[in-house]
């Protein structure tokens, strides 16, 4: 009788490829990697110089008044009591919806025409 029959051994997990024996599945391998990467390289080099331009330039063309803060000047058009009312009622407005308006009525109740055909 053989004694190496009876052996128990640990299943052990395949060992990785040693280096050099890939060959051309490799060479392919790795080529395919290297154009696969190419297509991540960045082609529009204008416009990522520019990005965010367009906001920069509309946000600044709705600005009246780019050195509001450094004016020293009190706001005109309203005294501190109606500015202060007028914020009151605006936040006010927030915490009671307004009521829902039921602008299409199709043959509901409060309808003008009865729809006799007459």
């Amino acid at each position: 009788m053989n004694d190496t029959s009876y052996r128990c051994s640990a299943p052990t997990a395949p060992s990785a490829q040693p280096p050099g024996r890939g060959g051309l599945a490799g060479l392919a391998l790795g080529l395919t990697a290297l154009v696969a990467l190419g297509g991540c390289t960045s082609t529009t080099p204008n416009y990522d110089a520019r990005f965010g331009e367009a906001v920069r330039q509309n946000r600044l063309a709705m600005t009246v008044n780019p050195d509001a803060g450094s004016n020293p000047d009190n706001a005109s058009g309203l005294d501190g009591a109606s500015a202060h009312e007028a914020m009151n009622r605006y936040q006010s407005s927030f915490k009671t919806p307004p009521p829902v308006i039921n602008v299409i009525n199709l043959g509901g109740s409060g309808s003008s025409n009865s729809g006799s055909g007459r």
